[in-house]
């Protein structure tokens, strides 16, 4: 070993050595290269024995001779990860160690931490500060062998580090998502309403797209790109919200007189009308088989399709037109913004408001659940609010707020990942994926010359599409599948050009 004094031979005058004689002479004729303080009568190669030769292959406080040239073609062993225990000798104190942590033992200490947790058992690897103490990692290597570099604790960790959450075990850095900055097909949408207080596009979970267009109502087949029309209310009526049912073909349509018409669309019939209401119909929404419906009225009316009545219960509380009905994805909760600035939470039952929350300080039309936390709520303001608030229908918590700059118009979550789309009104028109909780913004989108007014997801959730008071319906892909969450790569087919719903 490097480190190890090498025998050293006399010369006599002569070019040949003279051969060791007696015993007496074999001390000045075959000697060992030893430090000032050492006896060279206690080290000569005849009296070592074998404890003696392993405390001289462990002398830590051995010096090379300034004279030898030094190499570095070996290993120098750590004597600080070393277990002389096994040989029932004790370590020499090294004056001279620089105390560098050992990076093989300090790696597998903290990818344990990071697999098992910090209470695994595992002894925290040492530092300067606490070579000294008794508790060390157990080694069952004599020698343990390091770099020369020097890396610090948080280069080892294996899945990185995190300061500000000790105790957690942190995760790798994905790679954002990229989004897809155009739109993958646009749709021109004649007398498309540019009003806020209207719903006027939905998509069903078969895949068809329903648009209400002045007085009539149009479906696209998003699958083979065919136009239908539903129906024509005439010149005296117009449309006002259309919403699918959960499942299956039907249709409700809300109309300017303070009508709900139910539609079969896989037959284009007209299956029932229901009245109630005494202006126009702004805002729908399904659990199963109960229909919500909101009104200028300022009334909620809850309507059993299967019933003969044409509502079961109305319910009271807003006091100016209702704007935004959603129900929870348990059915158990009805979600109700108003141009009162107030939003209210129902359940299946209550004829009153359980929870009534006033921080807006605009029309509340953007409502929408959370699909991945039972009881999360998203809402959003108008043109004097800009915010969007989440709550906790739980405990009935106010949990934070993002002034977003712009009017909020919608609001939808993802159901594939934890995001959710908004889309904006004055001043900026642009539609925002946000990542949740961090209320970071993954994409910002824009196109649209006037007020998004319109939003609605693809079935599969991947893809939205928004309508504007500029005539078009841009569809975008926004959202990865089930299955693709981690991939990084561009999602979204190429431009497939402009065409129009009628």
């Amino acid at each position: 070993m490097e480190d190890q004094a090498l025998p050293q031979r006399t010369h006599q005058s002569s070019s040949t050595p003279s051969p060791p004689s007696s015993s007496s002479s074999s001390s000045s004729s075959l000697q060992l290269n030893l430090l000032p303080s050492m006896s060279r009568a206690s080290h000569s190669l005849e009296t070592l024995t074998p404890s003696r030769q392993i405390d001289r292959m462990i002398n830590i406080n051995h010096h090379l001779s300034p004279s030898r040239a030094i190499y570095s073609d070996r290993f120098i062993p750590s004597r600080s990860g070393s277990n002389f225990a096994l040989f029932d000798i004790s370590p020499v104190s090294n004056s001279h160690s620089d105390g560098r942590e050992d990076t093989s033992t300090a790696y597998a200490t903290l990818l344990r931490t990071a697999l098992f947790g910090p209470d695994a058992g595992v002894i925290a690897p040492t530092t300067p500060e606490k070579r000294s103490s008794p508790m060390c990692l157990p080694n069952h290597n004599i020698f343990r062998y390091k770099t020369e570099t020097r890396r610090s604790m948080h280069s080892l960790s294996p899945f990185g580090f995190d300061d500000a959450a000790p105790g957690l075990n942190p995760s790798p850095v994905k790679t954002p998502r990229k989004v897809p900055r155009s739109p993958y097909k646009v749709l021109d949408a004649p007398a498309l309403q540019d009003d806020f207080y209207l719903n006027l596009v939905d998509w069903s979970s078969h895949n068809v797209l329903a648009v209400g267009l002045g007085n009539c109502v149009y479906l696209w087949n998003a699958c083979s790109s065919k136009v239908t029309k539903l129906c024509d209310l005439g010149i005296d009526d117009s449309v006002c919200s259309v919403g699918w049912a959960q499942r299956g073909t039907h249709l409700a349509v809300g109309t300017s007189n303070g009508k709900v018409q139910i539609w079969d669309a896989s037959r284009c019939k007209r299956v029932r009308t229901m009245e109630g209401h005494r202006l126009r119909v702004g805002a729908l929404a399904w659990s199963s088989s109960l229909l919500s419906s909101g009104s200028r009225d300022k009334s909620i009316l809850q309507r059993d399709i299967r019933a003969q009545d044409d509502f079961v219960t109305k319910l009271s509380g807003h006091k100016s037109e209702v704007c935004g009905l959603k129900w929870s994805y348990d059915n158990r909760e009805l979600a109700s913004g108003g141009n009162d600035n107030r939003l209210f939470v129902w359940n299946q039952h209550s004829t009153q408001p359980v929870l009534k929350f006033y921080e807006h300080t605009a029309a509340v039309k953007a409502i929408a659940w959370s699909p991945h936390l039972h009881g999360l709520l998203a809402s959003g303001g108008g043109t004097a609010d800009r915010c969007i608030r989440f709550w906790n229908t739980t405990t009935n918590t106010h949990l934070s707020c993002m002034d977003t700059g712009s009017q909020v118009c919608n609001l939808a979550w993802s159901k594939n990942v934890n995001e959710l789309v908004s889309t904006h009104g004055f001043s900026q028109n642009q539609i925002i994926v946000w990542r949740y909780p961090t209320m970071s913004k993954l994409a910002t989108l824009t196109g649209h010359t006037f007020r998004v007014l319109y939003l609605a997801i693809s079935p599969d959730g991947q893809t939205i599409v928004t309508g504007a008071g500029d005539e078009t319906l841009r569809f975008w892909n926004v959202f990865p599948s089930p299955k693709s969450q981690n991939t990084d790569s561009e999602i979204g087919a190429s431009f497939l050009g402009r065409t129009t719903i009628r």
